[in-house]
């Protein structure tokens, strides 16, 4: 921190916050008599002098740290030309995460002649010279972008660059040399450790709540490289783009998205880890883009089922659906049914880590990497591409009123007929016609219309070469089987259990 700012002016709250803010201050009394200097001697031989330390060394409140980061966050006003076209971004960016919108702009307050939206969020410089972090889905699409200080002054900011697929901005306040600013988080965060969300929720700017570590790693299914932190510290609508930080004053992680069936906070919120913002700010500042690597593949988890099925003692690494035509895994040799078990030495965890690591390499390097395939383990060179902005997708095709009868596969609940013979299903396997929704295969999503590449590892073209790979499976005392199936665009395994003949 390089500048002291003067405290806001109060604001005047209704009885229901003052009711809140009055247990706030309980808490902080527990605090005080439980902080340093008031902990009794430990008399229980099993607590350790190592917990008794660390006890001692928590903080008896957290206004310390709060006078030293809270001058270098932000509050962030956006204005859109066309309403429903910035709300639309908003509501498309929360239904990602199949979550209510807990962090959404502000209600938008529109103007019939201008047709402006106003939205609000957070933000936090991190440098003197006014380059700010704040959420992706803050500033997209706007046509103005104003900060306000916690000394209360106004700033015009420029959109320096953007990453939706991680949902981070970098903004820029021209004019001063001096912002007070904080800085990004060298180390990850431990379950547990005391943390504060300082932002701008329901426009009451400057607001601080505290919390802990509630989880890392967390998987939200908003995208590829989710990887979040959880916390606890009350977030609300307005905190999106603001940090969390730690009790050293550093920046653990930027506030995106929270839990809650009200819309209001219920303690599960989610930040972006620092060093996936430190990563994505460097490029924006010297690029105005993010670029990653890519090898063209889509991917899936390792199951135990087909662990087991691939002859893997553990289900981890990633599981090749099938590689994009002409892409760096395909002209390298990557096939369908290969496991990618680690990049340049460091072992894959599982799918979605393999995008992480991938994502982390630069375009035109050159990656190495371990491959699972027919009880072997291989090694391949691939030289990365640039991951593409965006992939065109259609949607399943479903046969029409005119296809054929299909053959029933009764140990699947499935009924198949050749891919050839039903119209838009390609020339290649079979095509599913009919699932019995009390079957083995529906249970594991296979549905009408799919189309089925693979049984046990070979190829097929008719419903008598599903059985037979059936048939010769059992033989082998298989308790379940592989099929590639393709639906749409999307090719992934199914682990499906043998049912009897």
């Amino acid at each position: 921190m390089t500048a002291s700012v003067p405290a806001p002016k109060s604001r005047i709250l209704s009885a229901h916050r003052l009711v809140l803010l009055a247990g706030i201050a309980g808490l902080g009394t527990t605090l005080l008599i439980g902080g340093a200097g008031f902990l009794p001697q430990p008399t229980n031989s099993d607590l350790s002098a190592v917990a008794y330390a660390q006890g001692v060394e928590r903080p008896v409140g957290f206004a310390n740290i709060v006078e030293k980061v809270k001058p270098a966050v932000i509050s962030v006003r956006v204005k859109v030309t066309g309403g429903a076209t910035m709300m639309g971004n908003v509501e498309r960016f929360f239904r990602r995460f199949g979550l209510p919108e807990g962090l959404s702009p502000e209600q938008p307050r529109t103007s019939p002649r201008e047709r402006l939206v106003t939205g609000q969020g957070s933000g936090f410089f991190i440098s003197a010279d006014g380059y700010a972090v704040t959420n992706n889905h803050v500033v997209d699409k706007a046509s103005t972008v104003e900060v306000i200080a916690d000394d209360g002054k106004t700033y015009t900011a420029k959109v320096i660059g953007t990453d939706p697929r991680t949902d981070i901005a970098l903004i820029k306040v021209e004019g001063r040399g001096d912002f007070p600013y904080v800085q990004l988080a060298e180390k990850s965060p431990r379950i547990g450790d005391w943390v504060l969300a300082v932002g701008n929720p329901f426009g009451l700017g400057g607001t601080v709540t505290a919390g802990i570590v509630s989880a890392r790693g967390r998987d939200i299914g908003a995208g590829p490289y989710d990887d979040f932190i959880q916390i606890d510290a009350p977030v609300n609508k307005g905190n999106s783009g603001g940090p969390t930080f730690d009790v050293d004053g550093t920046v653990i992680g930027v506030n995106t998205a929270i839990f809650s069936p009200s819309g209001g906070s219920v303690g599960i919120a989610f930040a972006i880890p620092a060093p996936t913002v430190k990563t994505v700010v460097g490029q924006l500042k010297e690029n105005g883009k993010v670029t990653r690597g890519w090898i063209g593949v889509q991917i899936q988890p390792v199951t135990a089922e087909i662990a087991d099925n691939l002859g893997l003692k553990t289900p981890h690494g990633a599981l090749i659906a099938e590689p994009q035509a002409n892409s760096p895994a395909a002209k390298a040799g990557i096939v369908a049914g290969d496991v990618i078990t680690a990049v340049n030495g460091s072992p894959v965890k599982d799918a979605r880590d393999l995008a992480k690591q991938i994502g982390n390499l630069a375009p035109g390097s050159s990656a190495k990497l371990t491959v699972w395939r027919k009880g072997e383990e291989k090694t391949f060179s691939v030289p990365l591409g640039e991951l593409p902005n965006q992939r065109e997708a259609r949607g399943n095709t479903m046969p029409d009123s005119s296809s054929p009868e299909g053959t029933d596969v009764p140990r699947l609940g499935l009924t198949v007929a050749p891919a050839g013979q039903v119209a838009g299903s390609g020339s290649e396997g079979v095509v599913v016609t009919e699932v019995d929704p009390d079957g083995i295969a529906s249970d594991q999503g296979v549905k009408t219309g799919d189309v089925i590449l693979e049984v046990g590892g070979k190829k097929i073209a008719s419903p008598s070469d599903v059985r037979t790979a059936l048939t010769e499976a059992q033989k082998e005392g298989k308790r379940t089987i592989l099929m590639r199936v393709k639906s749409g665009d999307a090719t992934r395994f199914v682990a499906l259990r043998l049912g009897k003949a």
